[in-house]
């Protein structure tokens, strides 16, 4: 497979890692979008959200009850953001189901 977070979890490519448990990996994005920009990851190769099943949706739950932790760790007391991106018109450039973690400021109430 050429996913590179999945390289990143093999140790193949180098990362920031900041949080790791037996299902999440979390490391810092090289292209910050804001002061804390954290990826958050499952350590199992899921495509996006559409790639989500009752089979590996626990895996999802894993990462959310990481994101607190990841979150209270890099002193995101007054909020953040967790966004996901899917597909082409999504935005996504890693086919690796991830999710963003933004804080440190106030975010712009701007989505799109």
């Amino acid at each position: 497979m050429d996913c590179l977070f999945c390289k990143i979890l093999a140790g193949e490519i180098p990362s920031s890692k900041v949080y790791e448990n037996e299902w999440v990996y979390a490391f810092r994005d090289i292209n910050p979008q804001a002061p804390v920009h954290v990826l958050v990851i499952p350590k199992e190769h899921i495509p996006c959200a559409d790639g989500v099943t009752a089979e590996n949706s626990a895996v999802v739950a894993r990462i959310f009850e990481a994101i607190p932790e990841i979150a209270k760790q890099e002193g995101l007391t007054n909020g953040y953001r967790v966004i996901t991106n899917c597909g082409e018109d999504g935005c996504q450039s890693v086919k690796h189901l991830h999710f963003h973690l933004l804080g440190g400021k106030k975010l712009s109430e701007q989505m799109a």
